[in-house]
C-alpha cells in the first residue's frame, strides 16, 4: 500500500494532467512500483528504467564514464543527468531520478554516509536538486527517500 504523501502526489498530477517517470538506482524500481499501487496510476505513469549498476547508466542512459568516475555514480551531478536522459526517453512531463547508498560499500565518505539519497525532479515550470541523508534499513530509507520526492514533486506542482 503506498503511503498517504505517494496518493496525494498522484492525485496532484492527474489534477494538473501530466505524467510521470523515473530513473531508479538506489530505488531500484521501488517509486516506481509505489506509484503504480495508487488509483490513478493508469493515467499518470509512464514507466521507469531500473539503472543500479554503473553499466546501465552508461550504456543505456548514456552518463559519460569519465563523470561517473569524477563524481561517482551516487552523486547530485549523475542523478541530474539520468533526469535529463530520461525525460528524453519516456517524454513525460514529471521525470525523478535517485541514486544514492543503502548499504555500506558504495561512495560513501563522512561527507556522504550510508542513508544519503539524491533526488532530481524536471517538470515543465521547475528543476529540483535534492540531497538528504536518512536513517534506517535499506528499505527504510528508500521508503522515507519515496516519500520526500513526493512531497518535493507536490511542491513543484
Amino acid at each position: 500500500m503506498p503511503s498517504e504523501i505517494v496518493i496525494k502526489c498522484s492525485k496532484a498530477i492527474v489534477e494538473k494532467g501530466w505524467n510521470i517517470a523515473f530513473a531508479e538506482s538506489a530505488s531500484a524500481g521501488r517509486m516506481s512500483a509505489e506509484f503504480s499501487m495508487t488509483e490513478d496510476s493508469g493515467k499518470i505513469l509512464r514507466g521507469g528504467i531500473v539503472c543500479y549498476e554503473v553499466f546501465v547508466k552508461e550504456q543505456l542512459l548514456n552518463v559519460p564514464h569519465s563523470f561517473i568516475e569524477k563524481h561517482t555514480p551516487e552523486s547530485a551531478e549523475v542523478t541530474q543527468i539520468l533526469a535529463q536522459q530520461a525525460s528524453k526517453i519516456f517524454n513525460s512531463k514529471i521525470t525523478v531520478a535517485i541514486t544514492g547508498l543503502t548499504t555500506p560499500g558504495g561512495s560513501e565518505t563522512i561527507e556522504k554516509p550510508v542513508g544519503t539519497i539524491f533526488i532530481y525532479i524536471i517538470t515543465p515550470d521547475k528543476k529540483t536538486n535534492h540531497q538528504e541523508v536518512f536513517n534506517g534499513s535499506p528499505e527504510e530509507i528508500i521508503l522515507q527517500a519515496i516519500d520526500k520526492t513526493a512531497e518535493l514533486i507536490i511542491e513543484s506542482l
